[in-house]
């Protein structure tokens, strides 16, 4: 037989990655829909008056080869050098058993937000850990699950202040030795709510009767340990609260916020092995008494019982959620960063309070033994108490030793014009302390004994801390590594099955996008390092922005905000410098259909604006009329609407122009939420429906993993008009979202290697598929769900409600049964009771091949069945697998007294047989979770407790 060239086509593979149904499987699902084709299916579906004129074309699209090859390239053009720049950055060590078993582990990155607690355990354990790990450092009584980062922290905190403070001033006052970055954020956050911030030297400026809170950096940004006792008692006597910035490694060695008598205590976590990445993802905290602990944002991990009397773990407070309080909500904070936070406590476990210590004692002696050096070279050195950072008077020399130390291959920071700041961590070598003497004119050896410290004794701590048993576990690599294992294993992720979250977007994260995120030329930049030492970043990131902007049909990006929310809040705010450069700042209305995502009205209330609901039709479309009249009644005031497309039910409305006409006949902007972008990619642009901004969730339609409930990112873009209104620089501009320029920046490269190698073609392809799949589920599950919603063509978008509120009724089924049943199917359930109360939100995505579509089709049919089998009186309403679920092991073993079998409660229609994903926990009790607020890891003795 002559030799010939296949036909085998790498493209098909490349666009394969991310589409899951193979194209025999598409004809399948095609017929089942009943339409001829792909394209017949988007004509029938997308309004024609929105298609987008021309297709997207970004060249051939890479193979992974490829990929991984340019962004070796591009990498390479950033230049790791050593950084003792400080200001809340700092090198550390990821134990390699962390970095693999957790940053690199899609059982870990690709899992979602832990509303779902029963199949969430092990992520709640760590994650509890965490709260554990900086509640007993911090000396607080209770802590969060994470927050984005420490600015956003500290803005957080001040609005704490403003609403628990019984002072009635209208300033807060911040520490000048706070990090430039979150003094920027902080200003940010305080201008359009009317506080007013007083930046100064709290020892000497700070009036307690004239503000509602004071912000303190512990230990300041150029080094300065200081004891902020008496100021906290001065502001409690004025009834105002105290937030402490503290370094989360100093507390191993200093006296904590707490015992300082702080109300507030926020910081990162980063140094605890989570690499700079050029600014992120880092977890940040906060921490707070127990008179406050209702009022702070994020999230909580609580300690319950499930069904049995077992010990579980749970979300606790959820009612704060922004889909409940929405203009309530006491901030728009719904992405935390959990996969780090999980690393960070992780990194406490493996080392144990005497291991932080450590690390905490080898980094200042590093300081000290640096302050020497420099002294005997006749430098003057403070401040006299440091912990790691110190500075150092040079006169009129500052530039040239800048440049020396940079030519010995490390990065100094300069204060004022005649001062350097020199911040030391624990990845600092010897030789690298040397350098920096020559670089200041000294040619010495780094020897001799340890110095004497320079702490001052009054601070240094004496409580315990760290003290539960799983900080003392045995810590070798294998006890380590089958603990992480152990908890990987109680949770579902991704990795496992299809996770069909309506407006969540759980598609594939890719393997050959995940690699470049833990490559040290990525991971090992300090987000102030000069522009010249981060030229890759810079190229990854004007390539993107310009892809970016090719898709969404903007003009300009900002890559700063680090999570969805945050991208709301940038784009409003964003919109409100627009309206104040133009002499329009007294507008202050945003118009929010009542079908919105709960953030939209939380943000809006950050920055300002007086939210008016907009009345839904009964198909879920915007009530245009009322649209129309709520813009004529605040005219002259509107100053945006929100409105998310397709819509947060699901559909393709086909008045998105004239909504977006009649706000911009108001004086108004439109902000457009991109929670749905996966839905219009290559079919549809924002900036071409007429929105002026939108964020686009990278880790949504661009495949940043979910990691549990944070990374995010959350970039946005704008029309022309608004590109000088984007956030500014956090070291040198204004308006500042987050504390790095381009946000968690490490990152990135996922969203860039995604839209390289799928192309044009390939991205316009997966949102076809996207709105493929989840048709595919509407029409086979009609004929037994109600689909709440669908387009004039009888289809819906990217995701559909089911409506299971017939079940209560007829069944005593609620949606809830619904969800823990599909758990013994082996699926997480999709969103619950959003946007309709009692209904499921469906959203496959197009990474799921029809098996798995099928097979949750199969979960879903067999659920109703049961329901049936209730109406009929063939199952007992109340004692039935769908109120028993989610059955566990313990349910196979023991006596057995239910009027359903064994194998029908544990082996649904939809569950593997030999690999069945088991729940760790049976129901989980959310009302004693709340009645009895733990959230911090409990003695071991009350484990046996919680199990009589």
């Amino acid at each position: 037989m002559p030799f010939a060239f296949t036909d085998y086509d790498p493209y098909d593979f490349a666009n394969r990655r991310h589409i899951g149904p193979s194209p025999a499987e598409m004809e399948e699902m095609l017929a089942t829909i009943g339409v001829e084709s792909l394209d017949a299916l988007i004509d029938a579906t997308v309004p024609q008056g929105i298609r987008q004129d021309a297709p997207l074309v970004f060249g051939a699209p890479l193979s992974e080869r490829e990929v991984l090859w340019k962004l070796r390239r591009t990498a390479e053009k950033n230049k790791v050098l050593v950084s003792m720049i400080g200001l809340g950055h700092y090198g550390t060590v990821t134990p390699p058993c962390i970095q693999r078993n957790i940053l690199e582990n899609p059982a870990w990155y690709t899992a979602y937000t832990p509303y779902q607690p029963e199949i969430s355990q092990g992520r709640l354990e760590a994650l509890l850990n965490f709260q554990t790990m900086v509640s007993d450092l911090t000396g607080m009584d209770i802590a969060n699950a994470s927050l984005l980062d420490e600015p956003t922290a500290a803005a957080e905190a001040m609005a704490l202040a403003r609403r628990q403070s019984k002072s009635k001033a209208p300033a807060f006052f911040v520490d000048a030795d706070c990090f430039p970055q979150t003094i920027n954020v902080v200003k940010t956050r305080a201008e359009p709510l009317g506080i007013e911030i007083v930046v100064g030297d709290p020892f000497s400026d700070l009036d307690p009767s004239a503000v509602f809170g004071a912000l303190f950096q512990y230990p300041g940004a150029n080094g300065d340990v200081k004891d902020f006792t008496p100021l906290v008692e001065k502001l409690h006597e004025a009834k105002a609260l105290a937030v402490v910035a503290a370094d989360i490694l100093a507390l191993t060695l200093l006296k904590s916020p707490g015992e300082m008598g702080a109300d507030v205590a926020v910081g990162s976590t980063q140094r605890f092995g989570v690499p700079m990445g050029g600014g992120g993802p880092h977890a940040a905290y906060m921490a707070c008494s127990d008179a406050h602990k209702r009022a702070m944002p994020g999230r909580l991990v609580g300690v319950s019982v499930d069904a049995r009397g077992n010990r579980a773990y749970r979300l606790a407070l959820q009612t704060r959620e922004q889909h409940i309080r929405r203009e309530k909500a006491t901030s728009n904070v719904c992405t935390a960063q959990a996969l780090l936070a999980v690393m960070a406590s992780m990194y406490a476990v493996f080392h144990g309070p005497m291991g932080l210590k450590a690390i905490a004692q080898r980094v200042h002696e590093k300081a000290v033994r640096m302050a020497q050096g420099l002294e005997s070279l006749g430098f003057k050195v403070g401040p006299a108490a440091f912990f790691d950072t110190l500075c150092v008077e040079t006169g009129p020399f500052q530039g040239v030793i800048m440049r020396a130390a940079l030519a010995e291959g490390v990065n100094l920071r300069a204060v004022g014009s005649d001062r350097i700041a020199i911040a030391l961590d624990e990845m600092v070598r010897p030789a690298e302390i040397e350098a920096v003497w020559r670089a200041f004119g000294g040619a010495m050896a780094l020897e001799g004994p340890s110095p004497e410290p320079r702490l001052p004794a009054e601070l240094l701590r004496e409580t315990e801390y760290l003290t539960h048993p799983v900080f003392h576990m045995n810590r070798a690599e294998a006890e380590m590594t089958r603990y992480m294992r152990r908890l990987a294993d109680r949770d579902l992720a991704l990795d496992r099955a299809m996770i069909p979250l309506g407006s969540c977007t759980m598609k594939l994260n890719a393997t050959a996008e995940m690699m470049p995120v833990t490559w040290p030329e990525f991971g090992g930049i300090h987000p102030f390092a000069p522009a010249d030492q981060r030229l890759g970043y810079a190229e990854m990131v004007a390539d993107l922005s310009e892809k970016l902007c090719a898709i969404t049909g903007y003009d300009a990006v900002s890559m700063q905000p680090n999570s969805g929310a945050q991208g709301e809040f940038a784009g409003l705010m964003t919109i409100r410098r627009y309206h104040i450069a133009r002499g329009e700042g007294h507008r202050d209305v945003c118009l929010i259909p009542t079908s919105a995502h709960g953030t939209n009205p939380a943000t809006a209330q950050m920055v300002g604006y007086k939210v008016v609901p907009v009345k839904a039709r009964a198909n879920g479309d915007i009530d245009v009329d009322d649209f129309r009249a709520q813009a004529e009644k605040y005219e002259g005031r509107v100053a945006a609407c929100m409105i998310t497309y397709p819509s947060t039910h699901g559909v393709f409305e086909e008045t998105v122009r004239e909504v977006c006409a009649i706000t911009h006949e108001a004086g108004g902007q439109v902000y457009l939420d991109g929670a749905n972008l996966n839905a219009m990619v290559g079919i549809a642009r924002p900036g071409d429906v007429g929105s002026d901004v939108s964020h686009m969730n990278l880790h949504k339609t661009f495949c940043i993993p979910h990691g549990g409930g944070g990374p995010g990112m959350g970039p946005i873009g704008v029309k022309a008009h608004l590109a000088e209104h984007l956030p500014g620089d956090p070291i040198s501009g204004e308006g500042a979202v987050a504390g790095a320029e381009w946000g968690s920046a490490s990152i990135l490269p996922i969203s860039w290697a995604y839209i390289l190698m799928m192309g044009g073609e390939g991205l316009t392809q997966a949102t076809k598929v996207a709105i493929l799949n989840a048709n595919y589920i509407a029409a086979r599950l009609q004929s037994d769900y109600k689909i709440l919603y669908a387009g004039k063509g009888g289809h819906v978008a990217h995701e559909l409600i089911l409506d299971t509120r017939p079940l209560a009724d007829s069944a005593g089924v609620t949606v809830d049964d619904v969800a823990k049943r599909l758990i013994d199917c082996g699926f997480h359930a999709p969103t619950m009771s959003f946007p309709v109360a009692g209904c499921l939100m469906v959203e496959p995505t197009e990474s799921e091949p029809k098996a798995e579509l099928d097979r949750f089709c199969d979960a879903m049919l067999a659920i109703r069945a049961e329901a049936q089998a209730i109406e009929d009186g063939d199952l007992d309403r109340e004692d039935n697998p769908l109120k028993g679920a989610p059955h566990t092991v313990e349910d196979l073993v023991g006596d057995w007294n239910r009027p359903y079998s064994r194998e029908q409660a544990c082996y649904p229609p939809g569950a593997f047989r030999v690999d069945k994903y088991w729940a760790p926990v049976n129901r989980v009790d959310n009302v004693f979770g709340d009645r009895n607020l733990v959230c911090t890891c409990p003695p071991m003795e009350s484990y046996a407790e919680a199990a009589e």
